[in-house]
């Protein structure tokens, strides 16, 4: 679905005016063309079919190892996203992690980037958007258990309200295998130390 970029100009002038503001001051002159731009790149995964990263699959069996099918978890960690708060239309960003166990057919680590991007690019809710990837990496590939991580910040929360700056929100969608939290025990304390030395990569980066 392509945004109606004039549409979007014409009712940020409105939103403008409603709040008192002239959107014809020199400040606010170009930001009706501005806002079109952005809700295009924020809201271009309206109506994108998230599954169609996953569509293209590589055999094991006949791979360069085909006697050597994967018997543990395949974990990609720390993929930045953003999408936006459906309440309040303010962003949120974080970190995804995503695991799946896989059966004869696996995918390119690029693809499940990719699906992260594509639903998080609408109007959004965290617990919705994790469970939506779940359910398309657990439904589009040979997996026999799939465990999405979300940590995010939300704007709705640190700018707004009580304005908690440092909080952020944690969210865990499991399917097959997963579903079991002895079997995704090791994963959370992998994607846990991965945030750690995040932390302290982050920290030391201050202090000097």
């Amino acid at each position: 679905m392509t945004v109606d970029r004039q549409r979007v100009e014409r009712l940020t002038r409105e939103l403008l005016e409603a709040i008192g503001e002239d959107p014809d001051r020199p400040g606010l002159k170009q930001t009706p063309a501005r806002m079109a731009e952005l809700y295009s790149e924020f809201f271009d995964g309206v109506g994108e079919d998230a599954a169609e990263p996953l569509a293209r699959t590589i055999s094991v069996a006949r791979g360069p190892a085909p006697d050597t099918l994967p018997s543990g978890a395949v974990l990609l960690r720390d993929i930045r996203f953003r999408s936006v708060c459906e309440h309040h239309l303010l962003p949120f960003a974080g970190h995804a992690h995503l695991a799946y166990l896989p059966g004869e057919q696996v995918v390119g680590l690029g693809a499940l980037v990719r699906v992260v991007e594509i639903l998080a690019a609408r109007p959004q809710v965290q617990e919705r958007l994790g469970e939506q990837i779940a359910d398309t990496i657990a439904e589009h590939l040979d997996t026999r258990g799939v465990l999405v991580v979300l940590d995010a910040s939300h704007g709705c929360v640190t700018m707004r309200g009580g304005r908690q700056t440092e909080a952020s929100t944690l969210t865990i969608a499991a399917r097959g295998e997963y579903t079991d939290a002895a079997a995704r025990a090791e994963l959370i304390t992998l994607i846990g130390a991965s945030t750690s030395s995040a932390t302290q990569a982050k920290g030391s980066g201050t202090s000097g």
